[in-house]
């Protein structure tokens, strides 16, 4: 498939469903061939086939990346059987609600795991091979609430910030060796984030934040990922806020 991307190769975590699955498929449409990792197997092997009957390439690596051994696998094997990595995109994530007094110490472990854990595991073990090809493309999604804190999402938040500061440190470690660095912070867009909360609530209230008029859509996160790696290996734009044209209740 000729695009912008055409001979890159790109790695999406978080690929069974909303941005992650949106990423992919524009990535490959743009030209990549691309790998795409998630907990849900199935949902994989479907995304695979609907990239391949559009004409691209995609292979599935199943697996569960806040494991750092799993992490590192899917990095490895991305390697193995298409050649190279040429770009990351880092879409695992979860949100839940919880504060610190009554905290469920568990649950924002999970959170943390997935959503800044594995994106350490990821870029870890890309570096190298990136590193040693003279260059490559890091994407990692957070959210507006890694800019404004909301007491409510606790762990979602902190994980957020935390991904923040991973990123803007990466960005500065490896600049040197032509490896961009870019954080994708949307705003609401209509994914099914809400549907593993456990406070039944807070889920209802997210679901409605995520599905109001004028909520973006997962593909137009995606459109600014393949804009950003399709930029010259010059420049890198290491940080993209991304909001709804009409948002009239944030949270």
């Amino acid at each position: 498939m000729a695009g912008a991307l055409a001979g890159r190769v790109a790695l999406v975590t978080g690929a069974s469903s909303g941005i992650g699955e949106a990423a992919a498929a524009a990535l490959a449409e743009a030209g990549a061939v691309v790998a795409v990792s998630a907990r849900r197997a199935e949902r994989l092997e479907d995304l695979v086939r609907r990239i391949e009957a559009a004409g691209g390439k995609a292979i599935a690596l199943p697996g569960d990346v806040s494991d750092e051994a799993v992490a590192t696998r899917v990095v490895e094997e991305t390697v193995a059987r298409l050649g190279k990595l040429d770009i990351l995109v880092n879409s695992a994530g979860v949100i839940q609600a919880g504060g610190v007094e009554n905290a469920d110490t568990a649950e924002w472990r999970r959170v943390i795991d997935i959503n800044l854990m594995a994106t350490l595991y990821t870029c870890k073990a890309a570096i190298g091979p990136m590193r040693a090809q003279g260059g490559g493309d890091i994407v990692n999604i957070s959210s507006t609430a890694g800019r404004r804190a909301a007491g409510v999402f606790g762990p979602y938040s902190t994980s957020k910030f935390g991904l923040t500061a991973l990123t803007e440190g990466m960005r500065q470690e490896v600049g040197g060796y032509g490896i961009r660095v870019c954080i994708v912070e949307p705003g609401a867009t209509t994914t099914e984030v809400a549907e593993g909360m456990t406070n039944p609530k807070l889920k209802e209230a997210m679901r409605q934040h995520v599905g109001k008029e004028g909520a973006m859509k997962a593909e137009d996160v995606a459109s600014a990922i393949v804009f950003v790696t399709s930029l010259p290996p010059r420049a890198n734009i290491s940080e993209i806020l991304i909001r709804p044209t009409i948002d009239t209740a944030p949270m």
